[in-house]
């Protein structure tokens, strides 16, 4: 798969060819939908926690005699009838994280490109680099490229002014090729990758 190169200021750059082992598979939704859910899964807290009736303090004598009143025959305050008493089977602490292979992981990541590549929602540029970090020229110049709703990413280290530019712009994304993951691929809808990104991709997947 061959794609155009353009630089920041929407100049032809070249061209590149994309790896089809890569880019040019046929997006299976069963292993994009497993994979974000993992994702998901594994970033919830987990620290919602309510005090069952072990743990609150209140007195545990028997409320009034046993036979004779008309009423229940309840013991201690602290069970979960009473207002204040403790909770019944309520949320403890607990990881959410689920399972899911490694090998599943990176085949769901080539997936997810080859689905972008296959819309047509891959942008490749040359560098992502600004001389200064201003939000402004930085906006006027994705306006220029057609990017409203986009993930960036860029080689092995982030260029600081182009961070600092980016990061106050609504919609848009910035990441290392580190950082690169299928959830932000499916939720944004273009991908920008620079040329050492696709290097840094293909050199992975080798």
């Amino acid at each position: 798969m061959k794609l155009d190169i353009t630089t920041l200021g929407g100049e032809a750059a070249g061209s590149l060819d994309l790896s089809d082992d890569i880019f040019g598979l046929e997006p299976r939704t069963d292993i994009l939908h497993r994979c974000i859910n993992w994702q998901l899964a594994k970033r919830r807290a987990g620290t919602h926690k309510v005090k069952n009736r072990a743990e609150i303090w209140r007195t545990g004598k028997k409320m009034y005699k046993q036979k004779g009143t008309g009423g229940a025959r309840h013991g201690s305050a602290r069970v979960p009838q009473f207002r204040g008493g403790g909770r019944a089977f309520g949320p403890l602490v607990r990881s959410h994280a689920i399972e899911l292979p490694k090998k599943v992981r990176a085949l769901a990541l080539r997936h997810a490109l080859s689905a972008k590549a296959k819309d047509g929602g891959i942008v490749v540029i040359d560098s992502a680099t600004v001389a200064e970090g201003k939000t402004k020229a930085l906006k006027t110049a994705f306006a220029k490229l057609g990017l409203a709703n986009a993930l960036i990413i860029d080689g092995a280290q982030v260029d600081a002014n182009f961070f600092l530019a980016a990061r106050n712009i609504p919609d848009i994304d910035v990441l290392p090729v580190q950082g690169i993951n299928v959830y932000d691929i499916m939720r944004r809808h273009k991908l920008v990758l620079t040329r050492a990104a696709v290097d840094a991709l293909e050199a992975r997947f080798k």
